[in-house]
């Protein structure tokens, strides 16, 4: 071999090295994103799929100690390999988790999670030897070969970030990944093709796994969605993967449901009921309503019920996800539902994080009504601790009042009330509530402010469908067993930054639900 042709090719190598390792790092959370979707708790699933990953790719550098021998050969069919598997994992987790037992998708997910890591571990190993076999020491093979995998794992992960997930959505960034990692073995065939016994069988096997993994592109998401379907109710008339989330519509029989991420938001036969308790009894209980802010609620139906009060003169509604608000402002199920109230000239809305926005807020609000999702994880966990509702209160009126809504206290009693706790730990007074919403069952809210609120003496709204005075003296009434005494004899404490006590109470409370 030529000194140039031996420089061609080691340069192969790196180029390899580099792409297939940002294939690898997409890949890795690839998989963290489709666990914190159809599992749940994000953090729980990028940790566990990243330690499987990389404990696979241990596993990966051991086997490749017994491979000495036909390295190229050996590279491209664990590229082809890599990419059929780790093309089709997005749509085929949809499919189990729709048609087999609970469980069965996790087990799927993470095996293929370790299996993919395998792959992935002996990719460097043989890159290294063949470029040690080829003229390069190995000290300046390992070197290259390993900056090259480093760099492209940086390049990798923000790709997947800021271009694959928010524009191409899990299942088709899975097969474009996929045609990546067969379009550099097949790129390898040719470059090594006077070394390989069976030039013609890895050139025609690559373009079929190139052909299969194209079709998917095409389809699959179609696939998916069909697999999705099982997952919901009622029929999915609208899907869409944000950059923070995936949102959902249902419809069936006139009945249009919220989802995201899996999670039910409102169902239209009965969200009056949970917008009224969650917008009028702060309202009444505040002295004024020049100014109100909704952390949350980008669906716009909380500002629908806002928009009822004359004398009201500005809302910000803060929610993170963009997509979600413009959804709520141009598909015609949610405008039909909160009579386009994003688009109201007293309404301003802003994409940002509810706790940054509180940071560096200015002014005080008369209402501040916090409608955010469930604290399932470390993300909106933050926006369930004493900081957080301490932010709140710098933020509102002395003659002002708060409403958070705050899980289901007959499912989860204890996530309630540390909530409850959390907010009096801020320095609030609170009034607890709690109401029958059909498609969610009891449901929670704590109602606050700095002097405490008598809700007997609160002059309500008479705009409603479901709300009255008597019926809101009657949801300050709890059950024993949705009372703040356990049974247990648990002392509940503030849930905090330093210690996220919430989450994991969370998770235990709703376990079987």
């Amino acid at each position: 071999m030529t000194e140039q042709e031996s420089l061609r090719q080691s340069r192969s190598i790196y180029y390899a090295s580099g792409i297939v390792s940002i294939c690898g790092i997409i890949f890795e959370v690839l998989f963290g994103a489709l666990g914190s979707y159809i599992l749940g708790d994000g953090v729980k699933q990028y940790t566990l799929t990243i330690s499987l990953f990389l404990t696979g790719m241990g596993i990966g550098a051991y086997i490749s100690e017994k491979m000495t021998k036909h390295l190229i050969a050996s590279f491209i069919w664990i590229e082809y390999g890599i990419g059929l598997i780790g093309g089709f994992s997005a749509m085929l987790l949809f499919g189990v988790t729709a048609y087999l037992p609970d469980g069965t998708d996790a087990l799927f997910l993470y095996s293929v999670t370790l299996l993919v890591g395998t792959l992935t571990g002996v990719e460097l190993p043989i890159l290294i030897r063949k470029a040690n076999e080829i003229g390069v020491t190995l000290e300046k093979s390992a070197a290259k070969v390993l900056f090259s995998d480093y760099a492209g794992g940086l390049v990798g992960g923000l790709l997947f970030l800021f271009l694959l997930r928010p524009y191409f959505g899990l299942v088709k960034t899975s097969f474009l990944v996929a045609l990546i990692n067969v379009g550099v073995a097949l790129w390898i065939v040719f470059r090594f093709r006077h070394e390989l016994k069976r030039f013609r069988l890895h050139a025609a096997a690559g373009g079929l796994f190139l052909c299969i993994l194209v079709a998917g592109a095409l389809f699959g998401e179609e696939a998916a969605f069909h697999f999705e379907q099982k997952l919901y109710k009622d029929p999915v008339v609208f899907s869409e993967q944000t950059a923070y989330q995936q949102i959902i519509l249902t419809r069936e029989q006139g009945d249009t449901r919220l989802y995201l991420d899996g999670q039910l938001q409102f169902s239209s036969s009965d969200e009056h009921r949970y917008h009224e308790i969650l917008v009028h009894p702060a309202m009444a209980a505040a002295a004024r309503h020049d100014r109100v802010l909704v952390l949350g609620g980008g669906d716009g139906l909380a500002v629908r019920e806002l928009l009822k009060y004359e004398d009201l003169r500005e809302v910000t509604l803060v929610d993170l996800d963009p997509a979600m608000t413009e959804t709520a402002r141009t598909n015609h199920l949610l405008t039909d539902l909160n009579k386009g109230s994003l688009d109201d000239s007293r309404v301003n809305v802003v994409n940002e994080d509810a706790f940054q926005f509180l940071e560096k807020a200015e002014g005080f609000y008369d209402v501040i009504i916090v409608d955010l999702p469930d604290p399932n994880n470390e993300s909106l966990n933050k926006l369930y601790t004493q900081e957080f509702y301490s932010l709140a209160r710098n933020h509102l009126q002395p003659d002002g009042s708060m409403i958070v809504q705050a899980t289901s206290p007959v499912f989860a009693p204890k996530v309630y009330w540390t909530i409850d706790t959390t907010i009096q730990a801020a320095g609030l007074k609170t009034q607890n509530l709690h109401a029958d919403i059909p498609s969610f069952g009891g449901w929670g809210y704590v109602l606050a402010s700095r002097n405490g609120i008598n809700v007997a003496e609160l002059d309500l709204l008479d705009d409603t469908e479901y709300l009255t005075e008597n019926v809101l003296t009657a949801l300050t009434a709890f059950g024993k067993d949705e009372d703040k005494q356990m049974e247990d004899g648990t002392e509940l404490e503030p849930n905090t930054l330093i210690r996220p006590n919430l989450i994991e109470v969370y998770e235990k409370s709703w376990r079987y639900y």
